[in-house]
């Protein structure tokens, strides 16, 4: 496959040896080379980055997403890197041909791959794994088109001074790696922040465009042809109008591409540090539903049923100190202070601005019963896992509920650990119990019984129990690609203790009249646990 340098045919420059006619001296167009090497370096790690992010976002599973990206594009630049040979007698027109294509693809990739997950992703049947399959054509195309370019530039380098081959490669590849830093550093903290994760490609896109465009038409333009020099103008000038009328339009764009997610009802949805939170109906009585990150959190039709089941079972006993992890839209808080003789509730919560829009918005903060206006109720803003390091040792909670986002998701697997639930273990009061959303036990009974493993593991006696629910018609769990028929219809929950066995399943005598539950009902949702053992889950060999 790897053949010798060919000899060039006749009449064609040969490749290493002849001087092109530049504009400038040698010196300042081998540092516009180097230059145009940086940039699209930035641009490259920036698409594959906004792949890998916004799959993880659709799809789920930050982890096999990151995986499927990153291989799938660095074998796409070793074919494209062969292919380009073929083009080496072409050069300048060659790159700037790549370079056109690659800001094209490159800077429409995300907003295509956001509209086939909107429009079509319900769809169900051959199209389920539409949104994968479009993942994957995209790390292909963009791997060769970023494959293409080393060669290419490697060829222009030496047509501006002839230089050893090492020597040529270490400028190239050095220039290759500092751009490629800035744009992975760019991503994360200016373009998704700043501009989202749409419009941070489009730009990305332009600037790929241009840098490939100046560096052609501008130095090299005497390698080029009349025609070739109009043709490549014209690519470039349609490449930006392409991506400066996706700009123009993008946020139309994104309105209809989440009633589409979403349906017609979208009140509020805003990206925060954190993740992005959707607020539909809560008004003209509709119910209110919350998601985050596209997956549902709490359904307005079923979520006492949700939040009875993970607070109340776990009250019957001293709960006079009660730590939430989670939790940030306040309605597990809401059921605690039903219960008299609780003193002080503490909310940890990752996402400050879902713990602002639950105290904020009239339709939430009506939903949780203005739970965070109450003087029991102290908020932190941190991650739970660092909290509990920090605070574990020193604390003595009668009652702590872990109401985290499903295990499974990448971002929350540490929080379902034996190690975690470790530092949980020593928060806790004598007595005091410990209950955990642990997904839902008909659609992942594998990530259910995992978590009931890792918590015995850490020296808790459990005992698991599920409460069955409403369809919800949308994806509640890890996996967003999954379609309606397999939304989990129920959810699962362990209460644990310290003590020997099991705690009982029984609700407090003295508590509040629930809405959705009864002490006999509970008795009844009660699982047995299946003889087969599972490993344990922890955050060097996680499970999930």
């Amino acid at each position: 496959m790897i053949d010798p340098h060919a000899p060039a045919p006749p009449g064609a420059p040969p490749p290493w040896g002849a001087i092109a006619p530049l504009p400038v001296r040698p010196g300042t167009g081998r540092f516009l080379v180097l230059a145009c090497v940086f940039v699209c370096a930035a641009c490259g790690l920036v698409y594959e980055l906004e792949l890998v992010a916004l799959a993880s976002y659709l799809i789920g599973d930050s982890v096999t997403q990151a995986s499927v990206v990153l291989s799938v594009m660095v074998f796409a630049m070793g074919v494209g890197s062969l292919a380009a040979k073929r083009l080496r007698w072409h050069a300048a027109a060659g790159f700037g041909a790549v370079e056109a294509a690659l800001a094209l693809v490159g800077g429409c990739s995300a907003m295509a791959l956001y509209a086939v997950f909107a429009w079509t992703g319900g769809w169900g049947g051959l199209w389920s794994a539409g949104p994968r399959c479009l993942l994957v054509a995209f790390s292909l195309a963009i791997g060769l088109l970023i494959g293409a370019e080393v060669p290419l530039l490697m060829e222009l380098i030496q047509r501006i001074r002839r230089q050893d081959a090492g020597g040529a490669v270490a400028d190239l590849f050095a220039a290759d790696y500092v751009g490629a830093l800035v744009g992975g550093l760019a991503f994360p903290f200016l373009l998704l922040p700043f501009l989202g994760q749409l419009t941070g490609t489009l730009l990305t896109g332009t600037v790929n465009v241009v840098a490939g465009g100046a560096l052609v038409l501008g130095l090299f333009r005497r390698d080029l042809s009349r025609r070739a020099r109009w043709t490549l103008l014209v690519a470039n000038v349609t490449v930006l109008g392409v991506l400066a009328s996706a700009a123009a339009h993008v946020d139309d764009f994104e309105r209809a591409a989440r009633h589409a997610v979403y349906g017609d009802d979208v009140r509020v949805a805003l990206q925060t540090d954190v993740q992005e939170v959707v607020l539909t109906g809560g008004t003209h009585g509709r119910p209110l539903d919350l998601f985050l990150d596209g997956r549902l959190r709490v359904g307005g039709r079923d979520e006492r049923r949700y939040h009875e089941a993970l607070v109340h079972p776990a009250m019957n006993g001293p709960h006079a100190r009660v730590l939430i992890l989670g939790g940030g839209d306040g309605m597990a808080a809401r059921e605690v202070l039903r219960h008299p003789g609780v003193d002080r509730v503490d909310v940890v919560e990752l996402d400050a601005g879902l713990v602002r829009l639950a105290r904020q918005d009239p339709a939430l903060s009506a939903l949780n019963g203005h739970a965070y206006d109450d003087p029991h109720v102290h908020v932190a803003t941190a991650d739970a896992f660092c909290w509990l390091r920090r605070t574990a040792p020193h604390a003595a909670y009668d009652v702590v509920i872990a109401d985290l986002p499903d295990p499974g998701i990448t971002a929350s697997t540490k929080l379902y650990s034996e190690e975690f639930y470790g530092l949980a273990r020593r928060a806790l009061a004598p007595g005091g119990r410990l209950v955990v959303h642990a997904g839902p036990v008909r659609a992942r009974p594998r990530d259910f019984w995992t978590v009931a493993a890792t918590l015995r593991a850490a020296g808790l006696a459990t005992t698991p129990y599920r409460v069955l629910g409403r369809d919800p018609a949308f994806t509640a769990g890890p996996d967003r690609s999954v379609g309606e028929s397999r939304a989990p219809h129920d959810w699962g929950f362990i209460l644990a203790t310290e003590a020997s066995r099991g705690p009982r399943l029984r609700l407090p005598g003295d508590g509040p009249r629930l809405h959705t539950l009864t002490g006999r009902d509970l008795r009844g949702d009660a699982l047995e646990t299946p003889p087969t053992r599972l490993p344990a889950s922890t955050l060097v060999d996680p499970r999930y």
